[in-house]
């Protein structure tokens, strides 16, 4: 049995699957610092400079005191909840404008404990074939039938609701916004066309929108005015907000379901009160004020031929993509080469994700280096 584990660690090595740890030194804004040398960091999802900022960070403890504790020892069903838990879900409900909301430790046990329990069986899912891991193992935990339409493509998800919808109780379609490895955009105005007319619910993951898109930053659902439309809106507070946890927002009878059926969340340690209090003070006092660098960060992406602030380089080996990473590394670049099962065979790619303080000389510095390797 045991040689079997180190016959799969291998084989994944001889194939240039394998995921290791990076021994990081220490980040500063932009900059990464790793074995000693200062690289710009194009792999990271701070979007918006919150995490890592000694400037947001001294601000907040001065805000924050000793008020809120580090730990929070139990999961909110029992003891591990706090007046500042409800006041960030009342604000997420109220930018959202939606009923009721519920935070969720990470975008993972988000997606998990939704997917998971939101459909049973007798129901099903159509879930948009790119869609995250953590939504892909939310529906197999399900117990539902579930179906994963090509990607972006609605008329093959019509075709599959005009087959399959009658024969099944609840129905959920499931997409991201801004999908995390292409950085392309769904439909989302035909989404909810769909939904409404074969009578399903609509959940989106605006993991990578929430805090970049809309002019709020609420995301996709915001840029097009749909946000209403939604039935259930997950966003992450892991990336542009520059903190950690997630949430779900939507209706009150949807909530207080997934209180009571959502896993994930009644069997988890809360996070840690000061940083629920860090997620609420960043939206209330510090993203209205990105508008500019959040737009100027998208216009960027634009130029580099994305949807979005994620653009993918393809270089499809896997040997080559690490080849790339390494020549980028050398010339003051940290980025990680994305290989399978993440993506597609032979799709293998470098990620890179921009932030508010990436020059447009520093990107397309780094997107000529990698074509040259090609």
């Amino acid at each position: 049995m045991f040689y079997s584990y180190k016959e799969q660690i291998a084989n994944l090595s001889e194939h240039l699957h394998l995921r290791t740890i990076k021994s990081i030194d220490k980040k500063d804004n932009k900059y990464i610092y790793i074995n000693g040398e200062k690289l710009i960091n194009l792999s990271s999802n701070n979007y918006l400079g919150f995490a890592d900022n000694k400037d947001i960070t001294e601000e907040f403890l001065d805000y924050a005191g000793d008020r809120f504790p580090f730990g929070s020892a139990s999961a909110r069903l029992l003891t591990g909840n706090l007046p500042v838990y409800n006041e960030l879900e009342e604000l997420i409900s109220l930018i959202f404008q939606k009923e009721k909301t519920l935070l969720f430790n990470s975008g993972y046990h988000a997606n998990v404990g939704i997917n998971s329990s939101l459909a049973g069986r007798g129901d099903v899912i159509f879930s948009d074939k790119l869609n995250h891991a953590s939504i892909i193992d939310g529906m197999k935990l399900s117990g539902a039938k579930f179906f994963r339409y090509p990607h972006n493509n609605m008329e093959a998800l019509e075709k599959l609701l005009i087959r399959e919808r009658r024969n099944f109780n609840n129905a959920i379609i499931v997409s991201e916004s801004v999908f995390s490895m292409d950085g392309d955009i769904t439909d989302i105005a035909k989404l909810v066309e769909l939904k409404e007319k074969y009578n399903c619910l609509l959940t989106l993951d605006e993991a990578h929108a929430f805090g970049v898109f809309g002019k709020n930053g609420l995301g996709i659902s915001e840029q097009f005015g749909l946000t209403d439309k939604i039935d259930l809106i997950i966003g992450t507070f892991g990336k542009a907000i520059g903190s950690m946890g997630a949430f779900a927002t939507g209706s009150e009878t949807l909530i207080n379901y997934l209180i009571n059926k959502a896993r994930s969340f009644i069997f988890s340690t809360a996070l840690p009160p000061v940083n629920i209090a860090f997620t609420k003070w960043i939206i209330e006092n510090k993203l209205t004020c990105t508008f500019e660098k959040r737009m100027n960060m998208l216009n960027l992406g634009r130029k580099a031929g994305s949807q979005s602030h994620i653009i993918p380089l393809i270089v499809g080996d896997n040997k080559e993509t690490i080849n790339a990473c390494d020549i980028l590394y050398r010339s003051g670049y940290f980025t990680l080469p994305i290989r399978p099962p993440t993506v597609p065979e032979g799709t293998s790619r470098i990620r890179i994700s921009l932030t508010t303080d990436i020059t447009e000389k520093e990107l397309f510095d780094a997107i000529s280096l990698v074509k040259q390797t090609k």
